[in-house]
């Protein structure tokens, strides 16, 4: 009984032979060609993240100013700020409001104005006058007990996509701001939590 060969494209032309070589190449380069345009998609949807991400970054950053009295919050960033939650310290305490941070100092009866800051959102070139004072000194009365019982903000904010950053003054120096991203906002206890 004769032997089968175990190719059968051994037994087929030359020609015939060298097309399925040929096919097997354009099927390896066609697999090449997509696997490289996958690549460049992927590339440029990052790219396209990384530009996106930049037009929407939200920037903020307190003020206290004595030509309009006011402790203010500003976004100095190109899109808005969500404000995921606000802290107000005094000598490391959690204040629950405003009544409680001025009994807190110790400064007496003040004429304050105020606006809601916390779980809210900060346009992109917004300024929230946080706590406006009716004459200037009531404002140098409380920034001074600020200054000497050590007033702090810890504020965590997000961008519209999502990244989030603390703004944390308690590890400033001598008021200076602390910025820093984290992955997302810490959970602050309700008890922790500023009602303004």
């Amino acid at each position: 009984m004769p032997e089968l060969p175990l190719d059968p494209a051994e037994n087929a032309p030359a020609a015939v032979r060298r097309s399925i070589r040929w096919d097997a190449l354009a099927a390896i380069i066609a697999a090449l060609v997509g696997l490289l345009a996958l690549i460049v998609a992927g590339y440029t949807a990052y790219i396209q993240r990384q530009q996106v991400r930049a037009q929407v970054w939200p920037y903020l950053m307190w003020a206290n100013s004595d030509n309009s009295s006011e402790y203010m919050w500003i976004n100095k960033g190109v899109g808005p700020a969500i404000v995921k939650s606000a802290q107000v310290l005094i000598g490391g305490r959690p204040q629950r409001d405003w009544d409680e941070v001025l009994r807190t100092l110790q400064t007496g009866e003040l004429k304050i104005g105020q606006s809601s800051f916390n779980h809210g959102v900060v346009s992109a070139g917004e300024t929230i006058e946080w706590l406006k004072f009716k004459d200037q000194s009531d404002f140098r009365t409380f920034r001074t007990a600020a200054e000497r019982m050590q007033l702090k903000f810890k504020v965590c904010y997000c961008s519209t996509l999502g990244d989030c950053w603390v703004d944390d003054t308690t590890r400033g120096i001598r008021g200076n701001n602390t910025r820093f991203a984290v992955d997302r906002c810490p959970a602050v206890p309700e008890s922790g939590q500023f009602q303004d």
